[in-house]
């Protein structure tokens, strides 16, 4: 997750993700967090990242190309969310929009497949309920 720090930007790796459930990866996301912006990650705390998220929404960004930094095979870049007109086939409805850009290593990440997991991950954040399952 890439943090906002007074001596520039930190990636710091929260490790075994995948068995975390939201309430914890919080608790640690805001402990390592801190710990970047007082400049006391360690080296160990800047290894072993495989997707980094970046967002730029809380300092006004809209869209940006996320870049992948080896060895890491993929970014997911967060915009600043907008309420926006959408088309529901019939009227224009307000809905709010939040952009997205991932970025992957072709050299491991099929394009299909990238498309196709930023494909499920916008399904996902849709309906909110579906992540909290």
């Amino acid at each position: 997750m890439a943090v906002d720090t007074p001596n520039g930007l930190m990636v710091p790796v929260i490790k075994d993700v995948d068995k975390k459930g939201f309430i914890e990866l919080a608790g640690e996301l805001g402990e390592i967090s801190g710990r970047a912006r007082e400049g006391a990650l360690t080296a160990k705390d800047l290894q072993g990242g495989t997707f980094s998220i970046s967002s730029l929404g809380g300092i006004g960004g809209s869209f940006f190309t996320p870049i992948v930094n080896a060895p890491e095979v993929a970014i997911l870049g967060i915009g600043r969310h907008k309420m926006s007109p959408v088309w529901n086939g019939s009227d224009f409805v307000p809905r709010l929009m939040l952009p997205l850009s991932v970025s992957y290593d072709h050299r491991v990440v099929d394009g299909a497949l990238g498309a196709r997991f930023t494909t499920h991950l916008n399904n996902m954040l849709s309906d909110i309920r579906k992540v909290l399952l």
